[in-house]
């Protein structure tokens, strides 16, 4: 846990990519703090720290998105002040972003043409296009569609979009977070490759396994600051988790015995046709969930888990009431208010814009989903009492970190929202939760948190329902898991027997005959 650099190599060249004492100052606030960082050639470099411990800020100040408000970056020696993203390609350096940004009707070429500067031929940039996908082994047809495409080649072009300007340091931003088990395993095949050409690879995850796997430097920032570089192979995932926080994470516990009970939540032959044109057709859905019981939804995202979500919470309505049957009461034609009463919460993935309103104060936010049965509306009057006292529960129990008592639910960091909004729901006691991606883009110590809360849930009597592209996660939490696939969903495993192998296979649509997969339980 020193700062001693632990790759060899760096005593016998110069880093390629410097910062030095890079700090960048909001008002009052201090995202970077003086932060020193040196990435050498052939290096896989982790980047790690807590939602809100300023890595975002360093990479975007790294590929010139903003300006630091003070100290240097050096680029093999030199000193630049980068102007703008273009700039920052132009020296070679290049990023992919998280999030990703294509357009859905455009072919693969065409989008990879919008991020290259233009100086070739649509034909020529084409065909190069297909060499450099095959050559690193991440292949594209440049004439497809996007919409038409999984998640996983959805990466590929973003990857290949950004080695197509021959980057000599490439920052990759949760890059596996929609693949597969065995797309993860290629593109790490990739990552190699690269720093074998002498590249250097800016890592960002919160795969704590993942980094000792691949990296062989790790810088931790917390709370702005950095507080460590290590050599990630050294160290286990709990002491790079305890570097992260600053102290212990609880270990996730489920109850010694838990009892389920009866049938909450279950789904007869669900089918349920898309409402927009790239979206998935659910086909013949059908589950049972007890109380007392978790079940998992494992998938590439894109495979109908949003269509699923959308059934399940009212909405999206089905024709037959009986689709969806919550506490014994068929309510597939019923709205989410309607829903609610019933016992049922929901927790979408999207956490700004569907879980919350982003410019709405969190007490307002609490309400939009608590009013339905939550006692805060009393004969057509609000209770702002009642509503603050969500907020301030949810902020204890969960620890969710924030400048004031009642801020708008957009000045909170992803996991801080994240865990008010799961708080939000999860303290209303309902019968069945259905959650989306709940630990999705969030640090070891909030997913920690949220899910011994949801085995907590689950341990009182409720329903759990958990979708999520975290294998790991459904395995510490789940009693069974099952997978989506085009729409379709395989019959559930019990979480002792769905192995990796096994839900990697199902995820990439390997086969979703029940027959092969209850044969392939046994095996």
């Amino acid at each position: 846990m020193s700062d001693a650099m632990p790759n060899s190599l760096h005593t016998r060249e110069p880093p390629l990519l410097q910062t030095i004492g890079l700090t960048k100052r909001y008002g009052d606030f201090l995202a970077n703090a003086s932060i020193d960082i040196d990435i050498f050639p052939k290096e896989i470099h982790a980047l790690l720290g807590e939602n809100g411990a300023g890595k975002s800020t360093l990479v975007k100040a790294i590929y010139g998105l903003i300006q630091p408000s003070a100290g240097e970056i050096r680029w093999q020696g030199e000193r630049i002040v980068l102007s703008g993203p273009s700039e920052a390609r132009s020296r070679g350096i290049g990023m992919v972003f998280q999030h990703f940004s294509l357009f859905e009707n455009l072919t693969v070429a065409e989008n990879v043409a919008l991020g290259l500067d233009g100086k070739e031929s649509f034909k020529d940039m084409s065909a190069r296009l297909e060499q450099v996908s095959k050559t690193y082994g991440l292949p594209l047809d440049p004439r497809r569609e996007v919409w038409q495409l999984s998640v996983g080649e959805r990466q590929r072009i973003e990857i290949v979009r950004a080695l197509m300007q021959n980057p000599n340091f490439l920052i990759l931003d949760e890059p596996t977070a929609v693949l597969t088990p065995q797309e993860a395993d290629q593109l790490f095949i990739v990552l190699e490759r690269l720093k074998a050409e002498g590249r250097a690879i800016l890592y960002i995850s919160h795969k704590l396994e993942e980094v000792k796997r691949l990296c062989d430097t790790a810088t931790i920032l917390r709370g702005g600051k950095k507080v460590a570089t290590c050599n990630p192979r050294q160290e286990t995932a709990a002491s790079l988790a305890r570097m992260m926080v600053g102290g212990e994470i609880k270990e996730v516990k489920a109850a010694a015995s838990r009892q389920t009970t009866v049938p909450r939540l279950v789904v007869n032959d669900l089918t349920l046709a898309p409402d927009e044109p790239h979206g998935v057709r659910l086909e013949h859905i059908s589950l049972e969930l007890k109380g007392g019981e978790i079940l998992g939804i494992a998938g590439v995202a894109g495979n109908g888990q949003d269509e699923l979500f959308a059934a399940l919470s009212g909405e999206r309505l089905a024709k037959d009431p009986g689709t969806v049957v919550i506490e014994g009461i068929a309510a597939g034609h019923l709205s989410i208010t309607l829903r609610r009463k019933l016992g049922a919460a929901f927790v979408p993935e999207e956490r700004l814009g569907h879980g919350t309103a982003p410019r709405m104060r969190l007490s307002e936010n609490a309400l939009l989903t608590g009013h339905a049965a939550s006692g805060m509306v009393r004969h057509g009057f609000i209770d702002t009492a009642a509503t603050l006292k969500t907020v301030d529960k949810a902020t204890k129990t969960f620890d969710v970190r924030k400048a004031k008592r009642d801020p708008e639910a957009a000045s909170l960091s992803g996991g801080n929202l994240q865990k008010f909004i799961v708080g939000r729901e999860i303290l209303r006691n309902p019968a069945v939760l259905v959650v989306s991606q709940p630990t999705w883009g969030v640090d070891a110590g909030a997913a920690a948190i949220i899910r011994q809360a949801l085995l907590d849930l689950a341990a009182s009597g409720a329903a759990v329902l958990v979708t999520s592209q975290d294998l790991d996660e459904l395995a510490e939490i789940a009693d069974r898991i099952a997978v989506m696939f085009h729409g379709r969903m395989s019959v559930p495993l019990a979480a002792g027997e769905a192995t990796r192998e096994k839900l990697g296979l199902l995820m990439g649509g390997s086969s979703l005959d029940q027959k092969e997969v209850a044969h392939a339980a046994r095996a």
